[in-house]
């Protein structure tokens, strides 16, 4: 068996590893930063969108509820047949 005294560089062969990952953590939690998307900054919009369209929604309702709002049997018959030959 060899003995190299007190100060042996190889007391913890490990030690150098754990400052490395200790470092490394160091320096990536400064270089942490955010970037947002073209496709997040389109659903931020479409967020807006739904808004309008959930007050447009009830609108709807209350004439529904209070008996102001009225069909167009016509019209509609006229969107669905549409719709189906467009398939």
């Amino acid at each position: 068996m060899k003995i190299n005294g007190p100060n042996h560089s190889n007391f913890n062969p490990y030690k150098k590893n754990i400052q490395n990952q200790q470092k490394s953590a160091e320096t990536s939690a400064k270089q942490d930063k955010i970037e947002i998307s073209d496709k997040a900054k389109q659903m931020q919009e479409h967020q807006k969108a739904q808004e309008a369209r959930k007050q447009h929604i009830e609108a709807l309702k209350q004439k529904v509820n209070s008996g102001e709002y009225q069909v167009d049997a016509k019209q509609t018959a006229e969107k669905m047949i549409n719709f189906w030959k467009n398939r």
